[in-house]
């Protein structure tokens, strides 16, 4: 025979069952926010010379924007990501910008950071090819070195003259100029393949724009207006002249056309 408790068990088992799925629900990760950004930095790989650059656009209530450009300085004049120099800082009125050269590790925790609770817009990533101009200024550095080397020996010669080694002078002096040129321009280059140029565009979100709009469209209303009067006025005084002149012509018409009318039988 069954026990009487068989049947009870069976609610019992579906209830623990539906309790367990709960669980597995409530620890299971949650939805990712639209918002989130992933947006990592790069680096030329397998001897590859690319210098990257990248651009995000981030939507923003419009009274975060600049508290958000404000952080976002912060982090990098502090390296709290890694090195970190600021090229570029624009605040208008509806948007901003800032423009970083970071450590290609840092880019993605300063994006994170510049993109909590904004609307992600616009996200291009580029790479430029720099191994043709790294070549050729070594090329041209090893050039100069040759000569320079060159002319080290003419002007270690005792029998040299004195008006030879001033003009040797010179030409020293031209190389080692010439050099250090091309020293800044490797050490330009170089800075450029070890860091990633971040571009950040902070914009207002669809509320934000609406009421800036409708803002600016008032702010503005009285100078439209004076700027259309005066335009109409100054297309109308190009108008003037041909209807003063037109004026005694269509007089001396209409009294012909009652002239003629009148004589006729």
């Amino acid at each position: 025979m069954r026990h009487q408790d068989d049947h009870p068990s069976i609610p019992r088992r579906l209830a623990f069952a539906l309790l367990g799925a709960l669980a597995l629900s409530a620890c299971s990760p949650s939805d990712h926010s639209s918002s989130a950004v992933a947006l990592g930095g790069a680096q030329g790989k397998a001897g590859a010379q690319l210098a990257y650059e990248h651009e995000l656009t981030l939507s923003l209530p419009g009274e975060q924007i600049g508290p958000r450009l404000a952080q976002t300085r912060e982090a990098c004049e502090k390296a709290r990501f890694g090195a970190c120099n600021i090229l570029r800082l624009e605040q208008g009125k509806y948007r901003a910008q800032a423009v970083l050269r970071i450590v290609p590790d840092g880019v993605e925790p300063i994006v994170e950071q510049a993109s909590r609770g904004a609307e992600l817009g616009e996200r291009i990533t580029t790479a430029e090819d720099l191994a043709d101009a790294v070549a050729d200024v070594q090329r041209q550095q090893q050039r100069l070195k040759a000569q320079q080397q060159r002319l080290d020996e003419l002007a270690a010669r005792k029998d040299i003259s004195v008006s030879d080694l001033i003009a040797l002078s010179r030409e020293q002096a031209g190389i080692e100029n010439d050099l250090q040129a091309l020293a800044q321009t490797a050490a330009g280059q170089q800075r450029r393949l070890d860091t990633n140029r971040l571009t950040l565009n902070f914009v207002p979100s669809d509320g934000s724009k609406r009421d800036s709009s409708l803002k600016r469209a008032f702010s503005n209303l009285l100078d439209n207006l004076a700027d259309g009067t005066a335009e109409a006025l100054e297309k109308g005084s190009y108008v003037l002249p041909f209807v003063i002149l037109a004026f005694p012509l269509v007089l001396l018409w209409v009294w012909l056309w009652r002239k003629f009318v009148r004589r006729r039988p």
